[in-house]
């Protein structure tokens, strides 16, 4: 899964990995942050491989995210993440229901390779590698109703981090993403143009980046972002038909981020993102809000 990753199908917004994965900050060593960030999207309009339609059977498909998510700093070098959403699908109209359950589980590590001082600002280089995998047995061949993929995936991704002592930061951060096959509860398929007997779908690797110009200081931090994600294989959705697990699934989105550290009580935040799909292929071009509070945990004395 992803930044928020996670990308499912059809619900392009990549929330949880904002704060945590793809960024250039660090968790201070014996710091806990956990909390729950909830997320709502919804599309009516989908690229049909490049094809950008509606469809009457689907209407609006909404998406609720429900994610817990925690980080811990090791020492003031390494980070250890977690995720863990609960997913609901519901469309506005047709016949298709509406499915719910929790997702993939997704533990990482963050690393600090290299840091050094240019003038009065700052230039880090870290190192992510990320392991997901579903915690049920949820169908990934009802989309687009299914909940997630239902691949396992190992991704390492680089994080190139510029700050200055004022506050302002720029970010880039590539990441390659391993996909194991996937199994439907059927014995044969179709798709780009070829029948398949076998229940075993491949599911091609991915590459991802994004690109975040921010500012934080005082407890305060805004941003914005750009992120893209390219799958290096598979088919286009056949014309009028539901989208396959195994579909090229590309997509550009634009987002911003607010976070802010209350006075009162101490150690908390709130968080509210916001994506929308710029473009895409196979998937649909989502509006996102997500909004949460997070809470920090000083493990040692101060």
């Amino acid at each position: 899964m992803n930044r928020f990753l996670l990308v499912l199908f059809f619900c392009a917004a990549h929330l949880a990995y904002a704060q945590t994965l793809d960024d250039g900050l660090m968790m201070p060593k014996k710091d806990f942050c956990t909390g729950i960030l909830v997320t709502h999207s919804q599309w009516n309009n989908y690229w049909e491989g490049t094809l950008k339609r509606d469809n009457q059977n689907v209407g609006t498909l909404s998406t609720t995210n429900i994610t817990w998510l925690g980080n811990y700093g090791v020492n003031d070098k390494l980070n250890v993440i977690a995720m863990l959403p609960y997913v609901a699908t519901k469309a506005s109209q047709g016949t298709m229901s509406g499915m719910q359950g929790i997702q993939d589980l997704t533990i990482g590590g963050k690393y600090q390779v290299a840091k050094k001082e240019v003038g009065t600002n700052t230039l880090s280089v870290f190192g992510v590698g990320v392991f997901s995998t579903p915690l049920t047995n949820y169908t990934p061949d009802n989309l687009p109703m299914s909940i997630g993929l239902h691949s396992t995936t190992l991704s390492g991704r680089a994080i190139f981090n510029f700050a200055t002592k004022q506050g302002w930061y720029a970010n880039f951060s590539p990441a390659y993403v391993y996909r194991t096959n996937v199994t439907l509860d059927r014995n044969a398929y179709f798709t780009d143009g070829v029948q398949y007997y076998t229940n075993e779908v491949r599911m091609f690797d991915q590459f991802n980046y994004n690109v975040n110009f921010g500012f934080i200081k005082n407890g305060l931090q805004t941003e914005i972002n750009f992120y893209q994600q390219d799958t290096l294989g598979g088919g286009d959705i056949r014309r009028q038909d539901v989208p396959f697990v195994s579909n090229r699934m590309n997509f550009s989105t634009i987002g911003v981020l607010v976070m802010y550290y209350l006075p009162k009580p101490k150690n908390l935040a709130v968080r509210f993102a916001s994506t929308y799909t710029m473009d895409g292929r196979n998937v649909g071009q989502t509006f996102s809000v997500m909004g949460g509070l997070l809470y920090t945990i000083h493990f040692s004395k101060k």
